[in-house]
């Protein structure tokens, strides 16, 4: 489509904190691209826990960025801003964006666009860019895990859970993974988790060392925080890397620091959504790099739980909250 983006599009905003039912429909102004960006003709947005966050009032939004939420999009090139190489209108593209998702149209940094993969539709397109990202810069750049190695997942059936298993066990390590209910557990093992641990009956630090001959896990990639950092401390083997990337469960915890230093643990963690366009730039080109080319031959895919219009994100939140979904959530903005 090359037609000229029109002056106003619909748009879903959070009319104040709250629940799912603040999400509101609403009509905004097409944004403008500015240099160095690309407007994209949104067709799907991924949902997100931070989406949620935000929807609660505990997330606030980066200076400058809109406070219409959303995360990721896929859709077309619309059109591009002063200085932008390489892209065209019309070009299917899929992007990480600091806000702004949940709408027809979205700028977005051209370095943290990437081609739609081959082979995969925009909806599917949609459920990459925050969950690749993440699960790049976190397991295989601060987390540093290598064929060969084990990683724990926490959370393995949620969008990035379930990222993190495939890449991780494609690339060579064994991978064990937490889950809430029996299948939760069956759909993070049919992705390739070795093991997957029910953590309402059993201690997942002595399921590992079990499964390890008692050496304990390489890396843990953690989004629980609170009582769980000692108790993945303890999941850890010798020089093995903690990496937090949320704290569900509080982000207080008391530490037993003998544990880290008897073990030579590295203990590291990350934000995404606040970080410059630099820093989401070199992970945009590692996962294009290392991660493209394995969703592309199929080896890896986003898990799609439902879709939702944009006009109903509310239920696409209801959802998400209650905890029920295994993999994505993804609204339908536009059609093709």
């Amino acid at each position: 489509m090359t037609d000229a983006p029109p002056e106003a599009m619909r748009a879903v905003e959070i009319a104040e904190p709250g629940g799912p039912e603040v999400l509101k429909p609403t009509t905004r102004p097409v944004p403008s691209p500015a240099a160095g960006e690309i407007l994209v003709r949104v067709q799907a947005a991924g949902v997100n826990r931070p989406d949620v966050m935000q929807r609660q009032g505990n997330y606030p939004v980066p200076k400058g960025v809109t406070d219409i939420p959303g995360l990721e999009i896929a859709g077309t090139v619309a059109s591009l801003g002063e200085g932008v190489d390489g892209w065209a209108v019309g070009d299917a593209v899929c992007a990480l964006v600091a806000g702004g998702g949940y709408a027809e149209y979205c700028v977005a940094p051209a370095p943290q666009c990437l081609s739609a993969p081959k082979g995969l539709s925009m909806v599917e397109a949609a459920a990459l860019p925050e969950t690749f990202f993440t699960v790049w810069d976190n397991v295989f750049t601060r987390g540093r895990l290598k064929a060969g190695e084990t990683l724990l997942v926490h959370g393995g059936s949620s969008g990035i859970g379930t990222t993190a298993i495939q890449l991780a066990r494609v690339l060579g390590a064994r991978v064990f993974a937490t889950a809430g209910s029996a299948e939760k557990c069956a759909a993070c093992e049919k992705l390739g988790a070795e093991r997957a641990i029910n953590y309402r009956d059993e201690d997942f630090v002595a399921v590992v060392k079990d499964a390890t001959g008692g050496k304990g896990v390489d890396v843990v990639l953690d989004m629980v925080g609170g009582d769980y950092v000692t108790r993945n401390l303890n999941a850890l083997g010798q020089g093995g890397r903690l990496v937090q990337i949320a704290v569900q469960k509080g982000t207080k915890a008391e530490i037993v620091v003998h544990l880290i230093m008897a073990k030579q643990i590295t203990f590291t963690g990350s934000t995404l959504r606040p970080r410059p366009v630099a820093d989401k730039a070199a992970i945009a080109a590692a996962v294009l790099e290392n991660a493209w080319p394995l969703v592309e031959a199929g080896k890896v895919r986003p898990v799609i739980h439902a879709t939702f219009p944009l006009e109903k994100a509310a239920g696409a939140h209801a959802l998400m909250d209650s905890g029920a979904h295994i993999g994505k959530i993804v609204l339908t903005v536009q059609d093709g």
